[in-house]
């Protein structure tokens, strides 16, 4: 299936039925009087996120979302039958704006979350409702209310503990398929990453967290270069980053400068983004240590410069080769460690602000 993570969409809700002018005359009953009955209401679009689904794809084929009218009134006191509520899923983790006025409807995080869209109109009262000592025959009803119409756009933003963040080909995704089980496309070019991932990582059976693999930045992202920002809203709700840097040398850049220009392109994207704790890790370390690598192109210095810059800047640079599997373990330990860190200073900063509200 095809991963889509944004549409725009129109819900129009169902109009309320019209209410009837009916008038009653029946054996014993000669002045019954006005029986027209009340028109039922229209249906109302609820959106509701469901963590089964994962992409927005069918919204970009059906992208009118009509509801149902409520029946009209009918004679003889017969109330209309109100339109039941049609229900949109959406994949946990959508948002829903307004795209007349940019406004954040609903943020729906958690599978079972909704929000209603667009309100069904109210159902017209009948004939009889208007009946009283000074108009016991009305021979008028009301029309039912329309329905509200709102064009939205939906916006997916995956759920992940953590994100991970760095230069294409830094070994992203070798690395989310050796730790977990997903499989995504894994080649020696760039942006063989197209759409996001998801990896679970299981340390026992009480603990496990989930990796969300992006696809890389490069300078000038945020003008567009590459495939610019357009996934990175997807790790904003992450807890921790894990900035995977290309140590080997054999890309021709400096791993330092990578560092750089990727943190750069977090911050332009958002502030909050560029502040959220990294596990730096310098990936390829087979290829740094391997004395045949082609032409005598791996420099080793590379891997030293690296930890020793960021050394001074007090960022612990992890050493890991995806393809081998050395230091991967230390690497997962060191995110499942920064994760309770982070989860114990949230309860703690919760239980503060409870205890200055009371």
């Amino acid at each position: 299936m095809k991963f889509v993570d944004e549409a725009n969409i129109e819900v129009h809700a169902g109009n309320g039925g019209p209410g009837c002018v009916s008038f009653l005359r029946e054996k014993y009953r000669p002045k019954g009087g006005p029986a027209g009955g009340n028109g039922g209401d229209g249906s109302s679009i609820v959106i509701r996120a469901d963590s089964t689904l994962s992409t927005l794809q069918d919204f970009k084929f059906q992208p009118i979302q009509r509801a149902a009218n409520g029946e009209p009134g009918r004679g003889k006191d017969q109330h209309g039958k109100c339109a039941e509520d049609r229900v949109i899923r959406v994949p946990a983790g959508t948002r829903v704006i307004d795209r007349d006025s940019g406004e954040v409807l609903a943020d729906l995080t958690e599978s079972g979350a909704e929000m209603v869209a667009a309100q069904g109109g109210r159902g017209g009262r009948g004939n009889a409702m208007f009946k009283s000592s000074t108009n016991q025959a009305p021979r008028f009803a009301q029309p039912g209310v329309a329905g509200e119409e709102r064009r939205v756009h939906l916006e997916l933003r995956l759920l992940a503990d953590v994100g991970l963040v760095g230069f294409p080909n830094a070994g992203k995704s070798t690395f989310i398929a050796r730790i977990s089980a997903a499989r995504p496309r894994v080649a020696d070019f760039p942006f063989t990453t197209l759409v996001p991932n998801l990896g679970v990582v299981r340390l026992s059976e009480d603990e496990s967290f989930v990796v969300a693999d992006i696809p890389g930045l490069i300078e000038g992202a945020h003008a567009g270069q590459g495939l610019g920002h357009r996934f990175l809203r997807h790790i904003s709700r992450t807890a921790i980053l894990v900035h995977l840097i290309d140590a080997s040398g054999l890309n021709g850049r400096s791993a330092l400068e990578d560092y750089e220009v990727v943190n750069r392109e977090l911050a332009r994207f958002d502030a909050d983004l560029s502040r959220k704790r990294q596990v730096v890790v310098a990936n390829k370390i087979d290829l740094v240590a391997n004395p045949t690598a082609p032409d005598g192109r791996t420099d080793r210095s590379q891997l030293d410069r690296l930890t020793e810059n960021l050394g001074r800047r007090g960022v612990a640079v992890l050493r890991m080769s995806g393809a081998t599997g050395e230091g991967v373990r230390e690497v997962v330990d060191s995110i499942a460690k920064a994760l309770r860190d982070n989860r114990a200073c949230t309860e703690e900063e919760g239980a503060r602000d409870a205890g200055e509200d009371w």
